[in-house]
């Protein structure tokens, strides 16, 4: 298990987590959702390649109808 921070909450994952699988078990499209990690945008083109770290910091924000966003 490591450590992540998300959204200014601690969360523990499974090691080799990859951020797609992260956002599937938040049940989260990764079509809808913009994210932060260690204070860089992740392209959603590289959302199945990153591996989560221990330490990282993410701030996923949602998209929703209209172009309104919430914050998780």
């Amino acid at each position: 298990m490591i450590e992540i921070i998300l959204n200014g909450d601690r969360h523990k994952i499974e090691q080799s987590t990859s951020l797609v699988v992260l956002l599937q078990n938040l049940k989260l499209d990764p079509l809808k959702v913009a994210v932060e990690r260690n204070l860089e945008i992740v392209p959603k083109t590289t959302y199945q390649n990153v591996i989560l770290l221990d330490g990282d910091r993410l701030e996923i924000v949602h998209f929703i109808g209209g172009g309104n966003k919430d914050f998780l």
